[in-house]
């Protein structure tokens, strides 16, 4: 994955020393976001100066005190839309060593999916009563972790990774308080993420302002560490299963995920429905996903986040479990159809296609157009048609390592399957000629537009546009590659259709430009434009189908995108 560091800093009426530490922080050429936690005027004061003085820094302003954990989480939430990484935390009373900063960045850089904590190292300035009280927090998050790692669980000098931070903020309601430090660090645990350790001088000045309070915010962490012993006893097992057979990191590019299903269990459903008919393949789908739902962790909670974003766009209420499962259900289902399609048995008269005439005359005309589609409904339909009627040639740009047991299965199917398939490990100078010669010759070239590339390159770079209510990144190699191709460009989406007690699908073929044009000056903020144009499109009609958007991984903090913007 990439890395991105941005520092990041909340600040609650420490308007004396706050300068002091921005400008040892200046150094380092990072950007530095700055969250003013309802501050007095006198340090209001103080920032806005800092702002014009410094360049790198970011201002941000809660309306009233909201606690150090409120100040973090905004923090965190504007770095990733940023587009950053990571954010390393720092506190602006001066208490932590800005000399140590690289030995953070660099272990980060090596451990992009894990958590890099502070071990504070104290000289005599600390006061006794908060070292023993450390001690005593460390116990119990030993405890409710069944991990030795994180030593220190309340230093507030930390690099976050803020995909998982951010996934685990909407997923999980956090304390707004000092008990923030501890609780994020559990749950990040609970989540699968390692931890890693930096010794490091942390000194308390003698004229330094703190705010916890020992009567009120000891009381507070007591009553969080009953509430996360609970959630242990809960996680017991899970966390076991993790010790004695190790995890994965909680979040990875979707082109790192490895394809489930076993070959087995493909013949199986194959067998069943050549055999026996869709009815009963339908049937056996039940048993197989609920083997993936109940097993399939990350596939889950991204359902889950992504129907959430839906029903909130909705206005409908929040989704559930079984509302998960009919989704992935939904996927499983769009499986047959694409076996059905390629065997010849879903015919046009079970697909609607009210615009084929304008693609007829655009095909007519000699010069090919670009498609750009995406994984809602089920675009395959297109191709598998166009490859029974002979109408004609539909070429498909796929990743090379996308779902290659499920395509040798179609393969099986109809060998015309791998006709015009075209399979890439990126999108690079070799597959635009190709795609030239192609389009020229009055082709169709079809393409998804809601993936983010695998490839960390000129190829692999995304932009970050509004996408059912957040932000979100989108790849801008499609467009680019349209763009090369100089040719007229459409949106294409497939969708299914309840057609009383069968269904059929409808093909909505959209007219998105004449031509994509990237006038060198103008390049990265035209890009931005069609992008969010998609984006807002393909939102319009995962409104329309909720369960019919098939992008199984945390689709909007996804750890390994390449966050550039520039081109």
């Amino acid at each position: 994955m990439s890395f991105a560091a941005c520092f990041l800093i909340p600040i609650y009426n420490h308007g004396r020393s706050i300068r002091v530490t921005v400008e040892r922080l200046e150094r380092y050429a990072l950007p530095i976001f700055v969250v003013d936690d309802g501050s007095d005027d006198a340090t209001r004061q103080v920032l806005a100066t800092l702002a014009v003085d410094f360049p790198r820094l970011r201002l941000f302003r809660l309306p009233q005190n909201g606690g150090k954990g409120a100040a973090v989480m905004r923090g965190m939430r504007e770095a990733l839309a940023a587009g950053f990484t990571h954010a390393l935390q720092i506190d602006a009373d001066g208490q932590h060593d800005t000399n140590d900063v690289p030995r953070f960045l660099e272990l980060g850089a090596a451990n992009p999916q894990e958590l890099i904590c502070g071990k504070p190292v104290y000289d005599a300035s600390v006061p006794k009563g908060r070292l023993y009280g450390r001690y005593l927090t460390h116990f119990w998050v030993c405890v409710e972790t069944l991990n030795l790692s994180a030593t220190d669980s309340m230093c507030g000098f930390r690099l976050y990774p803020l995909a998982a931070c951010c996934a685990l903020i909407n997923r999980v309601k956090l304390p707004s308080r000092m008990d923030f430090d501890i609780e994020i660090l559990v749950r990040l645990a609970w989540a699968g993420l390692g931890f890693k350790v930096v010794d490091t001088r942390v000194i308390y000045p003698d004229d330094g302002v703190s705010h916890f309070d020992m009567l009120r915010d000891n009381l507070r962490i007591s009553k969080m560490h009953t509430r996360l012993t609970c959630g242990m006893v809960l996680r017991l097992p899970l966390l076991l299963a993790r010790k004695l057979f190790g995890s994965r990191a909680s979040r990875e590019h979707w082109s790192r995920l490895a394809e489930r299903g076993s070959v087995l269990g493909l013949k199986t459903v194959f067998a069943c429905y050549r055999l026996l008919g869709e009815r009963a393949a339908h049937w056996l789908l039940y048993p197989i996903v609920g083997y993936f739902f109940i097993t399939g962790r990350k596939a889950r909670a991204a359902s889950l986040d992504y129907l959430q974003r839906v029903r909130r766009r909705s206005g409908l209420a929040a989704p559930g479990w079984r509302d998960s499962f009919r989704h992935m259900l939904c996927f499983a289902e769009s499986g047959l159809d694409k076996l059905a399609a390629w065997l010849g048995e879903l015919g046009s008269r079970q697909v609607d296609f009210p615009d084929r005439p304008e693609l007829l005359k655009v095909i007519a005309s000699g010069r090919g157009a670009v498609l750009i589609g995406s994984h809602l409904g089920n675009l395959e339909m297109i191709r598998a048609l166009a490859v029974k009627e002979r109408q004609a040639a539909v070429n498909a740009v796929v990743y090379t390592d996308h779902a290659q047991r499920f395509n040798e299965m179609l393969k099986q199917a109809n060998a015309d399957f791998g006709i015009n398939l075209i399979q890439v490990s990126q999108l690079g100078p070799e597959t635009a000629i190709l795609l030239k010669d192609k389009v020229d010759r009055g082709e169709l070239v079809v393409i998804v537009g809601d993936r983010t590339p695998p490839a960390a390159n000129g190829t692999g770079r995304i932009s970050w546009v509004e996408f059912l209510g957040e932000r979100a990144p989108f790849a801008q190699g499609p467009f680019i590659l349209a763009s090369l191709l100089d040719c007229p460009v459409y949106l294409c989406f497939c969708l299914c259709e309840k057609r009383g007690n069968d269904h059929g699908y409808r093909i909505h073929l959209e007219r998105f430009a004449e031509r994509i044009d990237l006038p060198r000056r103008e390049r990265l903020a035209r890009l931005e434009a069609y992008l969010q144009q998609y984006a807002r499109r393909l939102e319009h009609y995962c409104l329309q189908a909720s369960d019919q958007w098939f992008n199984f991984y945390d689709f909007w903090h996804s750890a390994a995108t390449d966050h550039s913007d520039k081109v």
